[in-house]
């Protein structure tokens, strides 16, 4: 069948989508700005909530702190550019349409940021979520994929982190990086900040040589459903970046 690509065109400068696509562009630029971000490597993504399976991508070969929301690109589920200026990059497709089409998640952040990634080659693969205050924020929203099989080149290799997954928010996956989903633009981008937060004090406190001091894991419990009830902190995060990084 033909793709109608004016009518994509369209929808793509509606006012919903640019929204997405700056927000999308902000997060990007924030990741840089938090030194979140790797080469022009690593992928951002949102599904246009249509049910169409098209979804919003960061284009290939920029550095994530050149991204505006006219360098942003859309895709259908198979990987075909519909609108925007720039290619998309195909390994980019094999992660992020099987995260939005078999998990549903609407925001997808892949990234190979230093701390967390770090704790993907340990044995625990995984962030200590009974440690630090933020860790605690995502106490039983996360998993560990333990499976390494190279660059993720195909289909098969994004659907099988998506199944890995098992509906969680966050999956670290093993000697490569984490992916960060969310329902909002701003809850993903606070997660993947706080997330790589977290590592970072995991890791220097491993690092002191003193013996680690967890919490009950009842105490992390209720300090993630407090974090989850005070969303609003997400919103005004993203907000205060959005003025920032202009």
């Amino acid at each position: 069948m033909a793709i109608d690509r004016s009518a994509h065109e369209q929808d793509f400068e509606s006012p919903d989508i640019t929204r997405l696509r700056e927000d999308l562009a902000l997060a990007l630029r924030a990741a840089a700005y938090h030194g979140l971000s790797e080469g022009v490597c690593n992928h951002f993504s949102v599904e246009i909530p249509d049910q169409s399976g098209r979804f919003l991508l960061n284009p290939r070969g920029l550095l994530w702190e050149e991204v505006h929301t006219d360098d942003i690109v859309m895709v259908d589920s198979t990987g075909e550019k519909l609108a925007g200026r720039h290619p998309v990059e195909p390994t980019a497709m094999h992660i992020h349409a099987a995260i939005h089409q078999i998990a549903g998640k609407a925001c997808v952040l892949h990234t190979h940021m230093p701390y967390a990634t770090a704790l993907t080659m340990t044995r625990a693969r995984s962030l200590d979520t009974t440690l630090s205050q933020n860790a605690m924020r995502f106490h039983g929203r996360l998993v560990a994929d333990h499976d390494y099989n190279g660059l993720a080149l195909g289909a098969a290799e994004g659907e099988r982190i998506a199944i890995a997954m098992q509906g969680a928010d966050i999956v670290f996956l093993g000697n490569h990086g984490v992916v960060v989903c969310s329902s909002r633009m701003d809850y993903a981008y606070e997660d993947l900040y706080f997330l790589e937060r977290a590592c970072q004090m995991e890791i220097h406190a491993r690092a002191s040589g003193h013996p680690l001091a967890p919490v009950d894991p009842a105490i992390a419990e209720r300090v993630c459903a407090e974090v989850d009830s005070e969303r609003l902190q997400s919103t005004l995060f993203f907000e205060a970046l959005r003025r920032q990084l202009k």
